[in-house]
């Protein structure tokens, strides 16, 4: 193989280094495309054609022109406020066991080929973080902004990772087939679609483990990350 077929690989070093230094990811991605694209000869006109192909493919268009302004729409009228008040009705509830359930609720839907029930815009934004930080206000009073970053963040990764372990065990998700055309391609002798996404329940029991197993301890570190606010709320 020659020196040269390697250069587009250039693009996975710029992906690890803007992520490190915690640049936007958009950026990075798209910088990142550009260059590798550049790197394997495609023109410009031809590197801006294929990003647009991927764009309205990936279906990114609707989500930017329908799904943002509805949900913007939806809670310019209270929508955080109404999920905060209806979750800190409910008795037993807290922060760790709600996202507990909506992590077994995400990668049991993705693992059936549902993956648009949920996500960062439509679900995790206005609905899982606002019930998530209401219920650790309802317990301990105001949050400190950093806690509420966390938890934010915690919301945010739950769906992600659930995402992300689940939706391989669907045959039909592009990952697996990709993963079985390319095998086959290259002459590798590859076992079929079903069986390829049976492989992955291994890995997303794991991840579900390790995963609910961080959320378990939420409730404890959220109460031991504002001791002082938590007894003076309680008492009151």
């Amino acid at each position: 193989m020659e020196p040269s077929s390697f250069l587009p690989l250039v693009g996975i070093p710029l992906v690890v280094a803007g992520f490190a230094l915690r640049f936007n990811a958009l950026l990075v991605v798209l910088v990142a495309g550009a260059v590798t694209g550049l790197c394997a000869g495609l023109q410009p006109l031809a590197l801006l054609e294929l990003f647009g192909e991927k764009f309205l493919a990936s279906r990114s268009l609707a989500a930017v022109v329908l799904l943002l302004p509805v949900v913007a729409l939806v809670e310019k009228h209270g929508l955080r406020e109404h999920a905060q008040a209806w979750v800190g009705r409910l008795r037993g509830a807290s922060t760790g066991r709600l996202l507990m359930l909506y992590y077994l609720l995400r990668q049991g839907t993705a693992a059936l080929g549902l993956t648009s029930l949920g996500g960062p815009a439509q679900t995790v934004r206005p609905l899982l973080a606002p019930m998530a930080e209401g219920l650790a206000v309802h317990r301990h009073g105001p949050l400190p902004p950093a806690l509420r970053e966390r938890i934010l963040a915690q919301a945010a990764a739950c769906d992600n990772v659930a995402l992300f372990f689940g939706e391989d065990i669907f045959i039909a998700f592009g990952a697996v087939l990709l993963i079985h055309s390319f095998m086959q391609q290259s002459g590798i002798p590859v076992a079929e679609p079903l069986v390829i996404g049976l492989w992955a329940i291994p890995t997303a029991l794991c991840a579900a483990v390790v995963h609910l197993a961080r959320l378990s301890r939420l409730d404890a570190q959220i109460a031991a990350a504002m001791p002082l606010e938590s007894s003076t709320w309680e008492a009151a």
